[in-house]
């Protein structure tokens, strides 16, 4: 989100400034570099307004806590926007694998970092969430990151949004 990481803010931006415009034309973050983790995020939105691809006219909150609910918005809409409990350095160095982090939270006030569910699978016997995280594909597995669903770890399934295309 340009002003914040809640879902929310995000849809009521598309919707106030007459859409979203693709992620090419935003640019680079303009982070301030100490300030912000991986200076990502300082508030402030940089694009077209002439390239503005998509409007919405609302969101819908999936049913907070049901991955059956989760996957089914993500079958039925595409990604779905999810909030996670991203503050451990397990998080920040991930590179492969499922991830499970013991400590992560899944309350809905320990959340603190948006990122999107773009699909789900089982791998070796564990289900998870295929992630899209916005911190370059440098991050993680060029960008993305597998989530175990077990335990709803790291809150995936706790605020999941999907928008209303106009």
């Amino acid at each position: 989100a340009c002003d914040g990481g809640e879902e929310w803010r995000a849809y009521e931006w598309i919707k106030k400034h007459g859409g979203i415009a693709s992620t090419e034309s935003y640019g680079t973050y303009k982070g301030q570099v100490g300030v912000y983790p991986l200076g990502v995020q300082n508030g402030l939105c940089h694009y077209n307004q002439s390239e503005m691809l998509a409007k919405i006219t609302g969101y819908v909150n999936v049913t907070s806590g049901n991955i059956t609910a989760v996957k089914a918005a993500i079958y039925k809409h595409g990604p779905v926007a999810v909030s996670i409990d991203a503050s451990h350095k397990t998080f920040s160095f991930y590179s492969n694998g499922i991830y499970y982090e013991p400590k992560c939270k899944n309350t809905p006030g320990s959340l603190d970092h948006a990122v999107l569910a773009v699909g789900y699978g089982v791998l070796q016997g564990e289900t998870y969430w295929l992630i899209k995280n916005s911190w370059s594909t440098y991050w993680g597995n060029d960008g993305y990151i597998l989530m175990a669903m077990k335990d709803n770890n790291c809150g995936v399934a706790t605020e999941a949004t999907y928008p209303i295309l106009a």
